[in-house]
């Protein structure tokens, strides 16, 4: 495998975080199969993302029987957190997906 990377310093930019730019799609090649997805719902986006990375952990060593430090790794390089809904306090929704395509 192959990886270009491009980093470009602009000085005195003074950001207050982190920022980048894809030329493309970034999981268009993940989406072929589908994803499994859980969730998190509630007032703390933290505890959201927590509960929804657990059930996946969860899933994941059921669905393969995988060991959850197995499924944890996974999850840690192949899943996708996202906050799915902020508009309905306190039903904060934190959704964690997974590419089925990783297991083919």
């Amino acid at each position: 495998m192959r990886i270009a990377l491009r980093i470009d310093l602009v000085k005195k930019a003074n950001l207050a975080f982190p920022r980048f730019e894809t030329a493309g799609p970034v999981t268009r090649h993940l989406d072929a199969k589908g994803y499994w997805v859980t969730t998190g719902v509630g007032p703390d986006l933290m505890a959201g993302a927590k509960t929804a990375v657990r059930g996946m952990i969860d899933l994941l060593a059921k669905l393969h029987g995988l060991a959850p430090h197995e499924a944890y790794v996974l999850c840690s390089v192949c899943g996708d957190l996202r906050i799915s809904e902020i508009v309905d306090l306190p039903n904060w929704i934190v959704s964690f997906y997974f590419p089925k395509v990783v297991f083919d």
